[in-house]
């Protein structure tokens, strides 16, 4: 899991974030690199929808199908497994099964469906998340892409999301540090990223 999202290929370097729709996101700081992987063309692509699009294709890739599952806003669990109905996984079947899970899961639902975790056992692949927080329509989520530990043990982490209306992964910016996409770990009781901010209390994990 971790390997995977190191490997994470990315476009050239000073490339924008394109949206679904062909158009491109300002910058206004908010990021330093864009993951070069496909979105689709329906405005589906937005940030529980891509960790979960990351965890699918990591598990696609070692032939774990039976593993790629996740809740939905109904409760309900979708599966890939039971999605395909007979027929042989590849990655356009993959994509469609993944647009039907874009369609009726959101952060509430993948917040429920991840477990919480300490702030100091912080690993790539690990989740910020948080459901709609009072007042708004929308929570958000935001995955850890890398990770260092230097000789005193001071750790750094890497950031990665997609957002509304959606668009291609993106490697966050420190709005903190600006120019650089490292984040402290011990960034205190809130982390502060350029579009939203998290709590320590908010890191969660699928394993």
């Amino acid at each position: 899991w971790a390997a995977h999202l190191l490997n994470l290929p990315l476009k050239p370097s000073g490339s924008e974030v394109i949206l679904f729709d062909g158009r491109s996101k300002p910058n206004r700081h908010t990021y330093l690199a864009v993951v070069d992987l496909p979105i689709g063309k329906k405005d589906l692509h937005q940030c529980a929808d891509a960790v979960m699009r990351l965890r699918a294709d990591y598990l696609f890739s070692q032939g774990r199908y039976t593993d790629i599952s996740f809740r939905l806003a109904s409760g309900k669990t979708l599966a890939y497994g039971t999605w395909l109905d007979g027929k042989t996984p590849n990655t356009t079947n993959l994509w469609s099964y993944l647009e039907e899970v874009f369609n009726w899961a959101n952060t509430t639902s993948l917040n429920q469906q991840l477990k919480s975790k300490s702030i100091a056992t912080l690993h790539i692949g690990d989740v910020f998340i948080t459901p709609p927080p009072p007042g708004l329509t929308y929570g958000h989520a935001i995955i850890v892409v890398n990770k260092c530990t230097n000789k005193e043990g001071k750790v750094k982490f890497m950031l990665a999301q997609s957002y509304m209306p959606a668009q291609e992964l993106q490697i966050l910016d420190n709005p903190s540090n600006p120019g650089s996409p490292w984040y402290d770990l011990d960034f205190g009781t809130t982390l502060d990223i350029p579009e939203w901010d998290f709590s320590s209390t908010q890191l969660k994990s699928f394993e």
